[in-house]
């Protein structure tokens, strides 16, 4: 079975870098994201959660898809919205939101976004996820400047995470 979970490792690994070879990074301030999202918005269950990644440990949704801050979100309040929230779908609920795993339930609240829906926020940031993060685990988003800001994932203190994705060619252990 141990190696099954390290074949599937590497298959994920591998399915990542050809992902992030097909990105590409003006380095620029671009204004929109390339992506096209699933979602208006997603409320999964309202879970927030803690998992391992090669980030560092990151907070995830109740489906281990990957949560994001955004640095133009100020004191609590999401400033994402139009094309903004289509790329970056906010993260809301209908009730409270769900300490998972690995995260403080005293650093969970809502923020009452502009169309009404609450809006989950951990340690008084916004989350969303990316559009373009089309499995559990994807990070993307990580670094992107996209509708004059930067995006990252963030720790369970709450705290964004800067590191850099693994470039294609690190992931890449020739393995397959």
């Amino acid at each position: 079975m141990g190696n099954r979970a390290g074949a599937a490792a590497a298959v994920t690994v591998g399915l990542l870098a050809a992902v992030l070879a097909g990105c590409s990074d003006d380095g620029g301030s671009s204004s929109s994201a390339s992506a096209t999202p699933s979602a208006k918005g997603t409320s999964a269950s309202g879970t927030v959660a803690a998992a391992s990644s090669p980030l560092g440990t990151i907070l995830v949704d109740g489906e281990g898809r990957t949560l994001y801050l955004w640095e133009a979100d100020t004191a609590s309040r999401s400033t994402c919205g139009g094309d903004c929230a289509k790329s970056w779908p906010p993260v809301t609920v209908t009730g409270k939101p769900v300490a998972g795993k690995g995260v403080k339930a005293a650093l969970l609240a809502t923020t009452t976004r502009d169309d009404g829906r609450k809006e989950i926020t951990y340690n008084g940031h916004p989350l969303y996820r990316y559009g373009g993060d089309t499995s559990a685990g994807d990070t993307n988003g990580q670094g992107a400047n996209a509708f004059g800001a930067a995006w990252y994932v963030l720790d369970p203190a709450g705290n964004k995470i800067t590191k850099a994705p693994p470039s294609p060619s690190a992931s890449n252990n020739g393995g397959y």
